[in-house]
């Protein structure tokens, strides 16, 4: 039998320890929120339908961007033991400079949309986690105040090569003079995806007033509020703001976009060229003897042309075809720090986040893509020590098993 006694006040007060409470909601709110999947939940509560759907969207059927994140979760990860790795390095070399932490700030358009702090959230959070944060040509800040935002960080410029080549030719001359030190050249986007959740929604740039807006609005009044108080949106390239995001992209992207251009932006850029929407090996190859500094393997965040390859699922095949020629990223379905890992265990040099950095932005503006931030790291680390690396250099093929799915079906 057990001996039962009196309980001691004394005792009971040992074993109770109250949380302080936080009164601060945003603060609140974030805390709760352990994962990106977490932060998406959030994101969702605080955001419109029609902007959400925008950053959480993808192409036609939405397969490409879950394919992609399949592909992520269908990983196994192969540790070493009795390795102690008590004390991790997650910095990296990426062309030219260190990052502290595996991955960037992808660029993503019409920021301030999803947010109103929009790309000063983003840079301010990147520049003072120590990793770089790429701008849009449809960002939503300019390229001035973007580097204001971050002036001791690395901040690279994505561009797009418009219909009006002196448009690109001028943002490609102001990212030069206001020091980014990296230009992305995106080849992906010859004419719009087909967004259905856009024109299921009605969406366009500004927001037009409807009655479902007005619904929408009456359970998110901050949002609104927000945006009818902070400064009009602009857009670093487009002369016109009316219409369905795909129509303006349609107005302003050139399907005639080749190699002579590329020619001429790396003519106009002293810093690197690197190459985002490459998707696969032929073109990595070419693009790399052309003398580009480095490819981003991206589908676009699904967005583009549905059902297109997944990105990590091409990594292994390009990093042995280039990788010891140039730097090759990778992007597309990132959702945790595992998927970091794994990426850099098979070959890549550095990874892009997007959606997940948006999360973070519509959770809680600037301290809510710190949490981004945060959660990823804690989730690189933690994989690492787990794993048995301390630096990221340690980390080879041998560590993941990319589990099959989908196979392709033999020919003839």
């Amino acid at each position: 039998m057990v001996a039962r006694q009196f309980p001691k006040p004394a005792e009971i007060f040992d074993l109770l320890k109250f949380k302080k409470p936080e009164l601060n909601p945003r603060k609140r709110r974030l805390a709760k929120a352990l994962t990106i999947d977490d932060l998406r939940v959030i994101a969702k509560r605080r955001t419109p339908r029609a902007a959400f759907d925008y950053t959480d969207g993808a192409a036609e059927g939405e397969l490409s961007i879950a394919r992609a994140r399949q592909a992520f979760q269908d990983v196994e990860l192969h540790p070493d033991v009795l390795r102690p790795a008590v004390d991790v390095d997650t910095s990296i070399e990426v062309l030219g400079a260190r990052s502290a932490l595996p991955f960037g700030i992808a660029p993503t358009g019409f920021t301030r949309l999803m947010q109103t702090e929009g790309e000063i959230a983003g840079a301010g959070a990147a520049g003072a986690a120590g990793i770089p944060f790429t701008l849009s040509t449809l960002g939503t800040t300019s390229i001035e105040d973007v580097r204001d935002a971050n002036p001791a960080g690395r901040n690279w410029f994505q561009l797009y090569v418009m219909r009006n080549r002196e448009t690109s030719y001028e943002l490609t001359r102001r990212a030069a003079a206001a020091g980014y030190d990296t230009l992305f050249f995106t080849v992906d986007t010859p004419v719009a995806g087909a967004r259905l959740r856009d024109k299921r929604n009605g969406f366009s740039i500004p927001p037009q007033i409807t009655l479902r807006t007005v619904l929408d609005a009456a359970v998110r009044p901050w949002w609104w509020i927000d945006f009818i108080t902070t400064p009009k949106l602009e857009f670093a390239s487009l002369s016109s703001t009316g219409g369905t995001v795909g129509e303006l992209l349609d107005s302003a992207m050139d399907p005639t976009i080749s190699y002579d251009d590329l020619e001429v932006i790396r003519g106009l850029f002293p810093g690197k060229i690197v190459v985002k929407g490459v998707q696969n090996v032929a073109d990595a190859r070419r693009l790399v003897d052309h003398g580009v500094d480095g490819v981003v393997l991206s589908n676009h965040g699904g967005r583009q042309l549905d059902r297109a390859p997944v990105p990590f699922h091409l990594l292994p095949e390009v990093v042995r075809e280039v990788g010891r020629d140039t730097t090759v990223m990778v992007d597309t379905g990132i959702m945790n720090g595992a998927d970091i890992v794994a990426s850099i265990a098979l070959g890549a040099d550095f990874t892009l986040i997007g959606r997940a950095y948006l999360y973070g932005l519509m959770a809680g503006g600037r301290p809510g893509v710190d949490r981004t931030i945060a959660i990823l790291k804690d989730e690189i680390e933690r994989t690492m020590k787990l794993l048995g690396v301390a630096t990221l250099d340690e980390l080879e093929p041998r560590h993941v098993t990319q589990l099959v799915r989908l196979a392709p079906r033999p020919l003839g």
